[in-house]
């Protein structure tokens, strides 16, 4: 576990053996950092210590076996993203992951079980499948057919942990299983701080597509598209749609958009996206939209959704912060630990417990 962790955590710093070894102080081998990180040696607490001030890591995430394996790690990243970054995304999951963990560990709060019950997948063969497994989930999590106001929080009520985070620049999302002792402790999706509401919302369902479907049967689907095809089927519902624009339309204009793309709480060509997956709008009608007044959109998103409006304002996670407070009330742990979980100042985390100062 502790070799797995030292890999990361170098990986995530960019250095190699040799380099890492001449930033240590104890000073040791390359040799011996190998044999560290194939769980041949383990390091003195001397050497352990230096290991983490070399790496900007902590010891508890190196020791750490709270997580002890991740499994199906999924990355919504740009084309051409870094191995560095995917391995500083991964550390990033993994430290807050276990922070949560321990915090639910400290409450007596056991798992909640599998979030999804029947509904993994293993392929899918079509895309009228995918539209179906989503009005199935959405269904079985009782959200009926109309916009998902907070989809952080129906995540967080479904067990499925939801993290935010400053992810490196070409990672937009990740999504995995965290294992100990070889079984499944919990699911969990993480989001980049850095994104635009609209590109949270999605990323959310689009990694949440990842948790439940695991291949595509069909070489003309390919498994991005049939993760972003769920996600629009998950977001926007092809009946309720339909009931608010009718079920064939001969055009569409910027103020349907926009007025759709706010309800429903996606992009505006996200939004023009899935008026032709769902029929209303036909194939000519779409392509001539992103050549006149849509053309921008991919780029510029239209009148942004922001983060202290609407569905902005709660599209954000709250579990883990709500539970740090309350293990804090109950006097389960100290303002200090408390600090540590969240990443926070001791006095911020004093404010917070004793509000402002008064004169």
């Amino acid at each position: 576990m502790f070799g797995k962790r030292l890999r990361l955590a170098r990986q995530r710093a960019g250095l190699s053996m040799r380099l890492l070894a001449e930033q240590m102080d104890p000073m040791i081998t390359p040799q011996a950092i190998s044999k560290y990180e194939l769980g041949k040696m383990m390091p003195s607490s001397s050497v352990l210590v230096g290991l983490g001030k070399a790496l900007n890591v902590s010891l508890d995430f190196l020791m750490s076996t709270q997580v002890e394996e991740i499994d199906g790690l999924e990355f919504r990243k740009h084309t051409g993203s870094k191995a560095r970054d995917r391995a500083k995304a991964e550390a990033a999951l993994i430290d807050h992951l276990e922070r949560y963990l321990s915090v639910e560990e400290i409450l007596g709060l056991a798992p909640k079980g599998d979030p999804f019950g029947g509904h993994r997948y293993e392929s899918v063969a079509t895309e009228e499948e995918i539209d179906g497994w989503a009005d199935a989930l959405r269904n079985a999590w009782g959200l009926g057919l109309g916009p998902v106001p907070s989809l952080c929080a129906v995540l967080e009520e479904n067990g499925i942990k939801v993290i935010e985070v400053d992810l490196p620049e070409g990672i937009t999302g990740l999504a995995c299983r965290a294992l100990r002792g070889g079984k499944p402790i919990a699911d969990a999706v993480v989001l980049s701080s850095r994104s635009s509401v609209e590109r949270k919302r999605f990323t959310l369902a689009h990694e949440l597509a990842h948790r439940i479907i695991r291949s595509t049967a069909n070489p003309a689907i390919g498994l991005e598209t049939a993760m972003n095809r769920f996600a629009g089927s998950f977001l926007v519902p092809a009946r309720h749609l339909s009931e608010q624009v009718g079920e064939t339309r001969l055009g569409t204009t910027y103020f349907e958009i926009i007025r759709l793309k706010h309800f429903y709480g996606v992009s505006a060509a996200a939004m023009l996206g899935r008026l032709g997956q769902v029929g209303i709008l036909r194939p000519a009608v779409i392509k001539r939209a992103f050549q006149t007044f849509a053309r921008s959109w991919r780029r510029v998103e239209p009148e942004p959704m922001r983060e202290n409006q609407g569905l902005g304002a709660i599209e954000v996670p709250q579990r883990f912060e709500r539970l740090v407070w309350r293990a804090v009330g109950d006097h389960l742990i100290s303002p200090v630990r408390a600090a540590g979980l969240l990443n926070e100042s001791l006095d911020t985390a004093e404010r917070q417990i004793s509000g402002p100062a008064t004169n």
